[in-house]
């Protein structure tokens, strides 16, 4: 299997997987290729980039930066110390504020709605600058 990326005659951009380069050029001759946004069937491959290692090993990693420690730090603090409620968040939160469950330290994951609705019934809640692990425990 091959993935190239594509654009049609309107630059609409694109990619697909194929069972070869052969094979795009066959489904391409047929008219059976189209743009998934226009539908036109003038379709060609577009330049691609191979793709880049995400990590730099040896002399050239960079180091942490303090930025990057102090986030560290601070979802280390934030997953030792705290509950994670998962998706449960904004109701876990309206519980608690209401006495109907027992204080204490969460995180979890909220839509952007629910957690206005929170603010705005005076339930502290603060977005966390890094995305939760998702516990299972």
């Amino acid at each position: 299997m091959i993935r190239f990326d594509l654009k049609c005659s309107a630059d609409h951009h694109f990619d697909s997987w194929f069972q070869s380069g052969a094979g795009f050029e066959t489904l391409r001759a047929t008219g059976m290729l189209t743009c998934p946004t226009c539908g036109s069937t003038q379709v060609e491959k577009a330049l691609m980039a191979p793709p880049l290692a995400k990590t730099v090993k040896g002399p050239l990693q960079s180091k942490e930066t303090d930025v990057e420690k102090a986030l560290a730090k601070l979802r280390h603090e934030v997953e030792t110390t705290s509950d994670y409620v998962g998706l449960q968040f904004a109701s876990e939160a309206r519980k608690m504020h209401d006495g109907d469950s027992p204080e204490r330290p969460i995180y979890g994951e909220a839509r952007a709605e629910d957690a206005r609705k929170l603010l705005e019934d005076g339930i502290p809640v603060l977005p966390l600058p890094f995305m939760p692990k998702r516990n299972t425990n």
